[in-house]
C-alpha cells in the first residue's frame, strides 16, 4: 500500500482508493472534469440530494450510504451524513462533505495491515467500517437501556421519560439508516447489470446490515417493555392515590353533612345546651365510624 501522487495518477495493476472532501472546491472541480467519470456517476457524487440510492452504470457501481458524522474530539455527534461511493474494477472513490466515523475505521484497518486486492474487498472493508461505527452506538444504547432496567427493578430512582425518549430517538434514527442501507444493497442484488465479482459481496453486506438492524430492533423492543413497565407502575400509583382519596371522601362525607347541619343559623337546632359541641362531635364521629364499618363489610378495605 502506498499513497497516490494525485487523483489522476494511473498505476497499472494497482487498485486505487480516493477519499474526497466535497467541501473543498478543488475536489468538486476535479470531479466535474474527470474523464474516468460518466455523467451519471458525476451527478451522484456531486448531487446535493443525500437520499440513499444505488446506480450501476457500465462497470461502475455507485451508491449513497448514510453514516454517523464525527467531530475532531467527539466520535458520535448524533448527526447523519452521506457517504458517496463509486466502485470500478481498479478504483474506488468515496466522497463526503463532513467527517464520518467509518472513514476513520477504514483508515485504521488499512494502517493495521488489511490488504485491498480489488473492488469486492474494498466495498466489503468500507461497509464493515460503516457497520462497526453503527454497531458501537447500538451497543452503547443497549447498555443504557439495561442499566435503566436494572435501576427500575432494584427500586432505585427510575429513569425519566426524557432519558428514555432520547434513547428511543437514537434507535429510530439508526433503524431508518439501516433500513435505507438494506434497500440500497437489495437494489444492487436485483440489478442485472451488477458486475459478477460483486454479487457475493453485495449479498453478504445486505445480510450484515439486516442483522445489525435486527440488533437495533431488539434494543427497541427491550426499551418498549421498560416503558410499558414504567407506565404500568405509574398507573398503579395513580389508581392507589385515587382509591385513598375516594375512601377518605366517603368517610368524611357524613361528618361534613353533620357539621353543615349544625352550622345552619336557624332556630330549633338540637344540642344547643352546654354540651352541644361535644354531642355534635360524637354524632359526626359516629357517622364516620358507621360509614367505615359499612364500607369494610362491602370489601372496600380488602
Amino acid at each position: 500500500m502506498r499513497e497516490v501522487a494525485s487523483c489522476d495518477s494511473a498505476d497499472r495493476g494497482v487498485f486505487r482508493w480516493l477519499h474526497l472532501n466535497l467541501a473543498d472546491q478543488g475536489t468538486r472541480t476535479w470531479i466535474e472534469h474527470a474523464a474516468l467519470l460518466s455523467p451519471a456517476t458525476r451527478e451522484l457524487l456531486l448531487s446535493p440530494d443525500s437520499h440513499q440510492r444505488a446506480l450501476v452504470d457500465g462497470d461502475a457501481v455507485c451508491c449513497i450510504l448514510h453514516d454517523l458524522e464525527r467531530d475532531f474530539d467527539v466520535g458520535d455527534t448524533a448527526r447523519v451524513g452521506a457517504l458517496r461511493v463509486m466502485v470500478m474494477p481498479d478504483l474506488i472513490i468515496t466522497a463526503r462533505r463532513h467527517p464520518l466515523g467509518s472513514a476513520d475505521i477504514v483508515r485504521q484497518r488499512i494502517e493495521g495491515g488489511v490488504r485491498i486486492v480489488g473492488p469486492a474487498s474494498a466495498l466489503d472493508l468500507l461497509a464493515g467500517g460503516l457497520s462497526q461505527n453503527i454497531d458501537v452506538v447500538i451497543r452503547r444504547l443497549s447498555v443504557e437501556v439495561q442499566t435503566a432496567e436494572d435501576t427500575f427493578l432494584e427500586g432505585h430512582r427510575p429513569p425519566t421519560s426524557q432519558q428514555l425518549l432520547g434513547i428511543r430517538r437514537r434507535l429510530a434514527q439508526i433503524h431508518r439508516m439501516l433500513d435505507g442501507t438494506q434497500r440500497v444493497f437489495r437494489r444492487l442484488e436485483q440489478d442485472d447489470d451488477l458486475p459478477e465479482n460483486l454479487h457475493a459481496t453485495v449479498e453478504k453486506l445486505s445480510q450484515r446490515m439486516q442483522g445489525l438492524d435486527a440488533d437495533a430492533l431488539a434494543v427497541q423492543g427491550q426499551l418498549r417493555l421498560l416503558r410499558d413497565e414504567l407506565d404500568l407502575q405509574q398507573d398503579q400509583r395513580t389508581n392507589q392515590n385515587l382509591y385513598l382519596l375516594s375512601v377518605m371522601t366517603a368517610l368524611m362525607l357524613p361528618a361534613t353533612l353533620v357539621t353543615g347541619l349544625f352550622g345552619m343559623n336557624t332556630g330549633g337546632l338540637p344540642f344547643t345546651g352546654g354540651h352541644g359541641t361535644l354531642a355534635a362531635t360524637l354524632v359526626a364521629g359516629g357517622t364516620a365510624l358507621a360509614t367505615y364499618l359499612f364500607l369494610r363489610s362491602k370489601g372496600f378495605f380488602r
